[in-house]
């Protein structure tokens, strides 16, 4: 029997230290999580770890002999890594994985049981890989973001964070079952603006084949008939066409390698650390998309907040996580003024008054919450009215998607159509006319 030093996590949310006595370190996994406790750091102490080394000297090179000879078993189908060696996730996998975790920890199952479940699930292909090595970090005392980080790419900065915010209230479950409707919403969200982009492009396409028909083959045929009639003279629409074309193709490459270069010039700007701060206030400025961003956010800060303190976790610790899971620089900074100002003792709806970027209604709801000593239950309900908002905001934005392009294609075809028309009215004009 060995003793072991732990640090866990009770289902409360608080934090509790302690030794204890196993056979081995999976025996002491299995007895704190019998008593409801999950392990954030366990190690052996040192009397026990010096007297194991001693026992085990002897054995040492040929474990390291068998570990050679024999390589840990693979699954059948490797699941797929970046150039870091990292695991490649789609997002629909990551949702599923994000699901299938947050119904196994609601139903009362401890973090790494439930990992060891989903990795004995076949019907979940690369996911049992995920598992399994987030299941081993977190075996070994890492946290649950933590492994998520070094394990796979996929999750994000934003879900990592809100995994550390999950585990530090104990509402883990909780909080991923929000992050996977999130998930959802942008799946379905890019799914509905594929679907109603798909009538204006093969308009576009359709249109654009048109208009290359008519100015390689019929303009210059008409203009040739009307050049070579004694005093025929093309009509102002066609010079405008023909000379369109001759531009673009003896310029196109030029055009392209200006328009690549400018997107290029452009990310490369806005992934500069010295310019993010511009460009996420920018982006909340934008038309339709900025109410959106600024929806979500609200929607994803009272959510969380509401989970931390629920959980009784204090106000400004909760704070301070929240802050870390929210990745617009421009609005983390105006957070960092209210952890300041909750910190200097300053009363929260008051500290968010002073930042001028929090709406009335989210700080009235805050500061009934304060005088009620419920504020937990304050910004939950804040936070379904934002996330009704959200609901309101993405759908004006679905609506708007087809009569904008629809519009947009009717005044570049239809110019185009008229110009064409026009071509084709006053060279038959002339012609009647000789």
């Amino acid at each position: 029997m060995a003793v072991f030093i732990y640090k866990a996590l009770g289902k409360d949310g608080a934090i509790s230290h302690g030794e204890i006595t196993a056979a081995d370190r999976s025996d002491a996994i299995r007895v704190l999580g019998k008593r409801g406790l999950q392990p954030v750091n366990l190690k052996a102490s040192s009397s026990a770890s010096s007297e194991k080394k001693k026992k085990a000297k002897p054995e040492a090179k040929d474990a390291r002999n068998k570990s050679v000879a024999q390589p840990a078993p693979k699954s059948k189908k490797e699941a797929a890594r970046n150039a870091s060696g990292l695991l490649k996730l789609k997002r629909a996998e990551v949702v599923l994985f994000t699901e299938e975790l947050s119904e196994m920890l609601g139903a009362g199952l401890q973090l790494e049981p439930a990992l060891k479940s989903m990795e004995n699930r076949e019907e979940l292909g690369s996911l049992k890989d995920v598992s399994r090595e987030v299941r081993q970090r977190v075996r070994d005392g890492g946290s649950f973001s933590q492994a998520l980080r070094k394990v796979s790419d996929s999750f994000g900065p934003l879900y990592c964070s809100l995994a550390a915010a999950g585990e530090a209230s104990g509402a883990l479950d909780t909080i991923l079952k929000r992050q996977a409707h999130y998930l959802k919403t942008l799946q379905e969200l890019q799914s509905k603006v594929t679907l109603a982009l798909i009538y204006p492009a093969f308009l576009m396409v359709a249109g654009v084949g048109v208009g290359v028909i008519f100015v390689t083959k019929l303009i210059p045929q008409l203009t040739d008939l009307i050049s070579s009639t004694p005093g025929g003279e093309i009509p102002f629409a066609a010079r405008i066409l023909i000379g369109a074309s001759d531009f673009f193709e003896q310029w196109w490459l030029v055009l392209l390698l200006i328009i690549l270069g400018g997107a290029l010039v452009f990310k490369a700007w806005k992934d500069a650390e010295s310019n993010r701060l511009t460009w996420d206030k920018t982006k909340l400025k934008l038309p339709l998309m900025g109410a959106v961003i600024e929806s979500r956010f609200y929607v994803q800060f009272l959510e969380t907040l509401s989970n931390l303190v629920g959980n009784g976790l204090p106000l400004l610790r909760a704070l301070e996580l929240s802050r870390d899971a929210t990745q617009n620089l421009y609005i983390r900074s105006h957070m960092d003024k209210v952890i300041e100002m909750v910190g200097d003792g300053r009363s929260f709806s008051r500290s968010l008054i002073s930042t001028g970027i929090f709406p009335p209604l989210l700080i009235d709801m805050v500061s009934v919450g304060e005088k009620t000593g419920k504020i937990d239950q304050s910004l939950r309900r804040a936070a379904t009215r934002y996330d009704t908002e959200l609901g309101n905001s993405l759908a004006r934005v679905m609506q708007l998607i087809m009569p904008v392009m629809l519009i947009i294609m009717a005044l570049l075809i239809g110019t185009m159509l008229f110009l064409m028309f026009t071509v084709i009215l006053q060279t038959v004009q002339n012609l009647g006319g000789r």
